[in-house]
């Protein structure tokens, strides 16, 4: 084992160790990543894999020998994460599921509604790239700071905003909060990445992006019970929404002192081979013009950022507007509308859960997103003509089928442009991800909000699976190039023994080898 200068040991889960570097056997690859043909990519892909195999290289020679191991503290980053990013959920559909509340309490439309929670959205797309940029020079724990910070601030502007005249307030205090969630939407993949191995990765994003559904979810179902419909009663109106409000202001305040105190920059010792080559490399090597560069002239990232934008902005949209698609057939029924959308989000906790295993197990990343696109597209068809049935229990099981493949997508999403982009930054192409999703969130909102308004919500939907269909189409052009799967099956695959040389010509060839295949 290796220990620190003054004899501590980082604190560690089952001390499982790889041995890098010296004992480690050669990568075979064309020139670029293992796995990379030349012909795709061009030379964006030559620059990203010729840094990621200089990196590797100087592993090899090292004098020293690069140690991988897992620490316990990435259980409590990953836990306070998804706690803050939870809240930062919450508060983005808060106002949404009660839409009919709020518009006659703050005297404004359902569009004025519409918008509070399509400010997330809107603020995302021009903000990314500097996020992006700052978790890049500035690093993991200044951003989650950042992003726990802002949802507070947010959280506690609102608390000044309970009139009947200040919708003004409230739409800045969720502007806070939604440039909080441009710092926090980016980070499952940079956080499962850093802190966690390769056989765990994709269920710690996968947990990650479960946090936020989490906060869907309950922003489902708490408000309609915390602020009932009062209508002939505008003072506790008031009052109602000051206890949601004030809780959410003080839970978010706790978040913020203990992200300060669980998050740190990366753990003493990479958790992965792939982490060992990224931090190997010499940061001036590192351009963030040219990693965007770099990402949009890969073929199949460009791909899923479309399909990706379309999934996930048709589930903003539909989380938008399912307060009023299930009121107009069912009146009265806000507080079950509430429970279908935590029947919707839940569901697709699970499929997040499930799907992030068996991505762990199988490395399926292209057959298992295209699947799972599929059957969210006949999820959206089947919840969109059994609807207007009569029957709140068949909406109850729809929207529970279709929440499970729709959001069970995000994480596969993310862990699938990790990898056919290594080794360019997880937190750049999660972002782009989320800034093309936010896109098309908008757009979807506006227009399914406009033809459920003038229409039926049966128009609005089918509006949705005409473009989930097209998203279908995409994912199934992805050419699947798994690069840090690649990267990390070069160490993991092997028994690796050392074996001392004594000899003059020793410097030239670094080290003697013996490898034995565990074949």
């Amino acid at each position: 084992m290796v220990e620190s200068g003054d004899g501590a040991e980082e604190e560690a889960e089952g001390e499982r160790a790889e041995m890098l570097g010296a004992a480690e056997p050669a990568l075979p690859h064309n020139g670029l990543l293992p796995g990379k043909e030349a012909a795709n990519g061009g030379g964006c892909a030559a620059q990203s894999g010729g840094r990621a195999a200089e990196a590797e290289a100087m592993l090899r020679a090292g004098g020293g020998r690069a140690e991988t191991r897992l620490s316990r503290r990435r259980l409590a980053v990953l836990a306070v994460f998804s706690c803050y990013s939870l809240v930062n959920a919450f508060q983005w559909i808060q106002y949404s599921i009660l839409s009919n509340v709020f518009m006659r309490f703050y005297r404004v439309s359902f569009a004025h509604i519409d918008w509070l929670s399509m400010v997330y959205m809107v603020a995302y797309v021009p903000l990314i790239l500097p996020a992006t940029w700052l978790l890049d020079a500035r690093g993991l724990r200044l951003t989650a700071l950042l992003g726990a910070g802002l949802n507070a601030l947010g959280a506690w502007l609102k608390c000044a905003s309970m009139a009947p005249g200040r919708y003004a307030v409230t739409v800045a205090a969720q502007g806070v909060c939604a440039v909080a969630q441009v710092f926090i939407l980016g980070l499952p993949s940079r956080v499962a990445a850093v802190w966690f191995g390769p056989a765990e990765v994709s269920t710690a994003c996968a947990v990650a992006v479960l946090g936020n559904q989490l906060g869907t979810a309950i922003g489902f179902l708490l408000p309609p019970v915390l602020v009932p419909n009062t209508p002939d009663d505008t003072d506790l109106t008031a009052h109602n929404i000051s206890i949601m409000f004030y809780g959410t202001a003080i839970v978010s305040t706790l978040l913020f002192f203990l992200t300060g105190v669980v998050f740190e920059e990366k753990p003493k010792y990479p958790p992965s081979h792939s982490q060992a080559v990224l931090q190997a490399m010499p940061p001036e090597d590192y351009s963030y013009k040219q990693s965007i560069i770099n990402l949009f002239k890969n073929i199949p990232f460009v791909l899923l950022l479309i399909s990706y934008g379309i999934m996930t902005g048709a589930f903003y949209s539909v989380s938008t507007l399912l307060n009023q698609m299930i009121v107009t057939y069912y009146e009265g029924e806000e507080v079950n509308a509430g429970r279908i959308g935590l029947t919707l989000v839940v569901a697709g906790m699970v499929g997040s859960i499930i799907c992030g295993l068996w991505l762990d197990y199988t490395k399926t990343y292209k057959q298992t997103t295209l699947i799972v696109y599929i059957l969210s597209f006949i999820g959206m068809v089947v919840f969109t003509f059994t609807l207007d049935l009569g029957y709140l229990i068949v909406v109850f099981v729809t929207g529970g089928v279709l929440g499970f493949f729709m959001t069970g997508y995000l994480p596969l999403g993310f862990e699938f442009a990790v990898e056919i982009t290594y080794p360019e930054s997880e937190g750049t192409s999660s972002g782009l991800l989320n800034a093309s999703a936010q896109i098309f969130g908008i757009i979807f909102t506006l227009v399914q909000g406009k033809l459920t308004t003038v229409y039926s919500p049966r128009a609005g939907n089918l509006f949705l699976c005409a473009w989930m269909f097209v998203g279908i189409i995409l994912t199934a052009l992805i050419k699947s190039d798994l690069r840090r799967h690649n990267v990390n099956s070069g160490i993991m695959n092997v028994d690796v023994k050392a074996v001392p040389v004594d000899s003059p010509v020793e410097h030239e060839t670094c080290t003697a080898l013996k490898i034995q295949s565990a074949l």
